[in-house]
């Protein structure tokens, strides 16, 4: 496949609300101006505009969402110890999108969650982003660095010109701060904890099946950031494949084939194709199962470790061990 490197500020849509040709391809920093997406009456029902944040570290993995859907804002937070296994969830679900605020583009300013069992602040600060969630049981307060030369896959995936989507998909984000947890303290330690952001936005079909898969960590004294999907990209033309090294990304311009064992989720998966070859080994599967009618959600996440090889722009075989993650299949209509 051949895809378009975008290298300079583009809008995601035209004046008339559907998709700018010119806005589709990839890029290594996010060039698109998303602010037409969620406006009243343009593709109203089939905006989808979110902000997930994953981070892992060595007791505790932590997730952040903050959505709205335009009917209605779906928003989360959950805490898993990598340990006992014990997990402490909160999730909300509101009707509309008075209970969030998001920024039309990334970076032009805070997500937030106002709701009584959910608070969520998500602000960019110098160096990186602050997280900050609080519940009756959990607060978090984690800062994701960024410096200067980290780049992220950001891609337009077309399924036409009024269905698309534009997703920032940023691994490898050195992740510090604290997690409370039923008044006790726990440390995200800085250089073997990480942070991975998923932003969307765009306009899509009411029943998608997706996977995706990202993962971060040292593998022989480098910074490896995996971040790989398909099914919802299958045919369109674009991908979300791609590798982190040190801060640099090399795009994966291939369809990969996934297979995993629908019927015993912890089996090892594998990713491969002719530019990677990936084994991915679970520990946990989170399960989700939503069914609103208009809106339902079933999935898997499982979280383990990928090993493995992908090769990068140069064309180095770049093989790495024991790189944290998760690979999941999810099923939405919404």
């Amino acid at each position: 496949m051949r895809e378009l490197e975008i290298t300079a500020p583009v809008s995601l849509t035209g004046p008339d609300g559907r998709l700018n040709p010119a806005a589709v391809g990839w890029s290594r920093t996010p060039m698109h101006n998303t602010d037409g997406i969620g406006k009243i009456g343009r593709g109203w029902g089939r905006n989808k505009r979110w902000e997930y944040w994953a981070v892992t570290t060595p007791t505790h993995i932590v997730s952040v969402t903050v959505s709205s859907l335009d009917y209605a804002s779906v928003h989360d937070l959950w805490v898993f110890d990598r340990a006992t296994e014990e997990v402490v969830h909160t999730g909300v679900i509101r009707p509309l999108s008075r209970s969030v605020r998001l920024p039309g583009t990334l970076g032009d300013g805070p997500a937030q969650v106002r709701t009584g069992p959910l608070r969520v602040d998500i602000t960019n600060e110098p160096g990186g982003t602050r997280l900050r969630a609080t519940t009756a049981r959990v607060r978090i307060d984690i800062v994701a660095a960024r410096d200067n030369d980290h780049e992220s896959l950001a891609v337009v995936v077309p399924w036409s010109k009024t269905r698309f989507q534009y997703t920032v998909k940023d691994v490898a984000r050195p992740a510090s701060g604290t997690l409370r947890v039923d008044g006790t303290d726990i440390d995200v330690p800085t250089g073997s904890s990480w942070a991975t952001l998923d932003h969307g936005r765009g306009r899509w079909p009411y029943s998608m099946h997706w996977n995706w898969a990202a993962g971060s960590g040292v593998s022989d004294g480098r910074v490896i950031g995996v971040q790989l999907g398909s099914k919802w990209t299958d045919g369109t033309g674009s991908t979300e494949n791609a590798l982190l090294v040190d801060g640099h990304l090399s795009k994966i311009s291939e369809e990969l084939t996934w297979d995993y064992d629908t019927s015993n989720w912890l089996a090892p998966w594998h990713i491969y194709g002719t530019t990677a070859d990936l084994t991915f080994t679970p520990f946990y599967d989170k399960t989700s199962a939503t069914d609103l009618k208009v809106f339902s959600s079933f999935g898997h996440q499982c979280f383990g470790e990928f090993s493995g090889w992908i090769i990068d722009e140069s064309g180095e075989r770049v093989a790495f061990t024991g790189i944290t993650g998760w690979a999941e299949d999810v099923r939405n209509r919404w």
